[in-house]
């Protein structure tokens, strides 16, 4: 594809058609304009279908180069991050249909808007339990049929409309709406049955917090010794 052109392509601002319009012309080196655009997406709309991160990072990797070969096919009738979205969702249920729907257990990155956890600047306490927090809803994502994860992850967490989804998906709009509200209402489920299930872990004293007060009713007693003594 030619020299990479750097990490700020990120901020250059040209429209996806324009990027492909020059890269089928002979510039194909700003294709990591858009690959640098939907990385994200495409990773987290395929680990969502195939729960596995090696997995989505070479799904993606077969999108890409897919998607490359065929820029010439795309004809703008759909946006082009439909159109390469649909080319990721392609290659992940073909690479399903490849491991035999084989299920397994990896964990990664589920960033669900709103509840997105950052750990920079925690103190230890701070840290397991955010830790403690992102698993516990990566479990209970990954818990979910397949044709609920997808859903989910287009809508509520790439926010894409009902229409885009359902393109992507090739499936009707209503049937999207019908996949959401149920993926919504299985996640709750989930969610609360787990959270029961770690109850013993709520709440729980200790770290820094546990030192915090052992230290200063230590200091304080030791005080209250001194002043003690003193008087005598």
């Amino acid at each position: 594809m030619g020299d990479a052109i750097g990490a700020d392509v990120t901020k250059v601002q040209i429209g996806d058609e324009e990027v492909v319009r020059r890269v089928i012309a002979g510039e194909s080196a700003l294709f990591e304009i858009l690959m640098r655009r939907y990385n994200q997406r495409l990773f987290r709309v395929t680990r969502s279908i195939v729960t596995n991160d090696a997995e989505a990072e070479d799904i993606i990797q077969d999108a890409y180069l897919r998607a490359f070969s065929h820029l010439n096919q795309y004809e703008g009738r759909a946006r082009f991050s439909t159109w390469l979205t649909k080319i990721a969702i392609y290659e992940a249920y073909a690479r399903l249909r490849r491991i035999d729907h084989q299920k397994v257990d990896s964990i990664s990155v589920l960033e669900v808007r709103g509840m997105e956890v950052k750990s920079d600047g925690r103190n230890p306490e701070q840290q397991t339990y955010d830790g403690e927090l992102k698993m516990l809803l990566e479990k209970a994502f990954d818990s979910l049929s397949d044709e609920y994860r997808s859903v989910f992850m287009l809508r509520e967490i790439e926010g894409m409309s009902t229409a885009e989804t359902a393109e992507c998906l090739e499936i009707s709009e209503e049937n999207v709406k019908i996949r959401l509200h149920r993926a919504r209402t299985a996640l709750q489920q989930v969610l609360y049955s787990l959270a029961g299930a770690s109850r013993e872990m709520a709440f729980q004293f200790l770290g820094d917090r546990c030192d915090r007060i052992v230290f200063r009713v230590l200091a304080r007693t030791q005080s209250e010794e001194s002043r003690y003594h003193h008087k005598e």
